[in-house]
């Protein structure tokens, strides 16, 4: 039912001051009612709140284009439902009863359709029985129509195969890290001057965030724990209603395996016993996993007749076969539990401070009732620090700066209580989400502000350093790539040479210094003595970061070490041979494509992406052509709007 969101589209809508007061439109012969409108735009409404966590306004509703949302979905409903009376496409009564009983809101306790619950549920929303029924009829029957019209849409072969070619295609690389240490020179500190004109011109690395100074008083159960009074008795009590966690017998985990007969089960257990298969094996043979067959932690009495013979096991192994209730079954015992056995007066500090929690949690709700009339009788928050026993508390709280531990601001209620709150705001009180409660008080804000020259120096000098010292390496890594890339030309002029049959030319031994960038062997190569080159020079390069080799690297896949997009940076190279610089997360990167190497779409790796991929495809193609097909429904039928009616739905609500 995903595409009966699709939109209008702006065919045939024009105003009506017309028809009937409870209807905001019309879709061919079918009528829109203010009741259905009002539904749809309350459901929606709580849907985005849930999403959000708070109430959404009305106001806020609009806003976001919750009423217009409505509107299409309605509206198209209407017009597939006209379109479907007219073809003559309707479900029978069963249809609509089974619809009726899956549907969980109409359940009463035991689980069933309740006929009151079903009821009291409708008059709720506004609706009779037979609307919601006519409703249901008619979404299968709009359900119908949209399987005539796209049933038979699947996604082309041959698109399916490049997209999962795509997909699957993996590459051969080399790549290659530039480090500071990497360059001709250190990079220094600058004059005064350069660090002075770096600050102005990046002012917004060196402003503070806006500071909220706030004033708060908070409660939590731990902070009243230890005053919390816990008599004996009710420790028993708990200990009691808890003794299955206390007090537990021995327990084997084990897996069972049913047969047909004993004969099956005996075969399979001489077949076990010879080593020619293990118990995950004969599972496999009947389509099961050992997920399927495990029985979890199990006492003696839980497993029956066959409790005797797997407890006599002292060491984890298969036994079998034995009767079950489901027929003859061998037993794999994997672990031995021993029973536990854990005294009252050994579980006391346990259960005191789980009951003592709770105790405080019970009394911090007692008082927030008294609390709130201390607020809403013009109490301040230094009063009730006095008076009710709150903590009082004040930070200088940003969005950005970590909380410290134990501190309020660590709780995600305070954190959105105190980025909202305003001067002008009364004092709230507001829950933790350990059962704790807080009111705050915003005193003053402090706008952002540009950190003065003096105190932020260390930090303007670090950031210059880093930043030159990445313009640097951009250089060399730019250096590289040439380097690279005349290597490789190089290399393919003289394969093409060799294959057409012409001796390669020679040419003079290299006088350079050793090019910046190479193979794994780069750093061995680096040590032999290169003609025209000093020993600085050969232990400069021999200093480089090595050039490392993946070979396989899928699409979706990462380098351990390295940021994420080194693996774009690799795929966006087009031809093998190809090298490219890949800055990220202020670090530089060369890396070489090596080898592309081709999807084997016959392989089981590539069944399931081709099943996606077909299915993503095909839906897309069958939303598109829906979408055309509503779209001439609808402007073939017209559509009229009630604004005026519509203006006062919204008004109602």
């Amino acid at each position: 039912m995903g595409f009966m969101l699709i939109g209008l589209g702006g065919f045939g809508i024009q105003n009506f001051s017309g028809g009937s007061s409870s209807d905001i439109g019309q879709a061919g012969d079918i009528s829109v009612t203010a009741g259905d409108y009002a539904r749809g735009v309350r459901n929606e409404m709580q849907n985005f709140s849930q999403r959000m966590g708070k109430a959404m306004t009305m106001e806020e509703a609009k806003q976001i284009g919750v009423p217009q949302i409505v509107l299409s979905r309605l509206f198209l409903s209407a017009s597939l439902e006209n379109e479907a009376n007219r073809l003559g496409i309707s479900v029978g009564d069963k249809t609509v009863g089974e619809q009726l009983l899956a549907i969980q809101a109409f359940r009463g306790l035991t689980g069933q359709f309740d006929r009151k619950v079903y009821a009291d549920t409708l008059r709720q929303e506004g609706m009779t029985e037979r609307q919601f029924e006519h409703d249901l009829r008619m979404d299968q029957a709009r359900l119908m129509l949209q399987q005539a019209v796209t049933g038979g849409i699947k996604a082309p072969e041959a698109m399916t195969n490049l997209s999962a070619s795509w997909l699957l295609e993996t590459r051969n690389i080399r790549w290659q890290e530039l480090l500071a240490k990497d360059l001709a020179a250190p990079v220094v500190a600058p004059d005064e001057a350069t660090l002075e004109a770096w600050h102005k011109a990046n002012a917004d690395r060196f402003t503070a965030p806006e500071i909220r100074k706030i004033t708060y008083v908070w409660i939590t159960p731990e902070m009243i724990e230890e005053k919390v009074q816990i008599d004996d008795q009710a420790l028993r009590d708990l200990y009691q209603q808890r003794i299955a966690e206390f007090v537990k017998p021995e327990r084997r985990m084990v897996e069972k395996l049913v047969f047909q007969d004993d004969a099956a089960a005996a075969a399979a257990k001489a077949r076990l016993d010879k080593g020619e298969v293990d118990f995950e094996g004969l599972a496999k043979e009947r389509g099961l996993t050992l997920n399927d067959v495990d029985l979890g932690e199990v006492t003696k009495d839980q497993l029956g007749a066959a409790g005797d013979q797997v407890f006599a096991l002292t060491q984890p192994g298969v036994t079998g076969p034995l009767p079950t209730n489901l027929g003859p079954a061998l037993f794999s015992m994997n672990a031995i539990l021993e029973p536990v056995n854990t005294t009252f007066e050994e579980a006391k500090p346990e259960l005191r401070g789980e009951a003592a929690l709770d105790r405080a949690r019970r009394q911090i709700d007692e008082m927030r009732s008294q609390i709130d009339d201390e607020l809403a009788s013009g109490a301040t928050l230094e009063d009730l620090a006095k008076d009710k026993g709150l903590e009082l508390g004040k930070i200088d709280w940003t969005q950005s700066e970590e909380p410290a531990q134990g501190s309020i601001a660590g709780y995600p209620a305070f954190r959105s209580a105190a980025g909202q709150v305003t001067t002008q705001d009364f004092a709230e009180l507001k829950e933790l989400d350990d059962g704790g409660i807080f009111a705050l008080r915003l005193d003053e804000t402090v706008p952002p502000t540009l950190i003065p020259f003096e105190e932020a120096r260390p930090r303007v000098t670090e950031d210059w350093i880093a930043s030159e010292t990445h313009r640097r390496l951009l250089a060399l890594a730019d250096e590289g790539k040439v380097a690279a890339m005349s290597k490789t030309m190089a290399a393919a002029a003289t394969e093409t040479a060799t294959t057409a049959g012409a001796a390669p030319e020679t040419t003079a031994p290299e006088t350079t210094a050793p090019e910046t960038t190479g193979t794994e062997t780069a750093t061995a190569e680096a040590t032999t003595p290169v003609p025209g080159s000093d020993e600085a020079a050969v232990s400069a390069e021999a200093d480089k970061e090595p050039w490392h080799e993946v070979a396989s690297l899928p699409r979706d896949g990462f380098i351990s070490g390295t940021p994420q997009a080194l693996v774009p940076g690799a795929f966006g190279l087009k031809e093998v041979g190809d090298t490219d610089i890949v800055s990220a997360e202020n670090r530089v990167f060369l890396v070489t494509l090596e080898a592309i190497n081709k999807a084997d779409l016959g392989s089981d790796q590539a069944k399931p992406v081709l099943t996606n991929v077909g299915n993503r495809i095909g839906q897309s193609l069958q939303q598109d052509l829906f979408d055309y097909y509503a779209r001439a429904v609808q402007a073939g039928q017209g559509v009229t709007i009630n604004q005026a009616a519509i203006d006062a739905a919204n008004s109602r609500m």
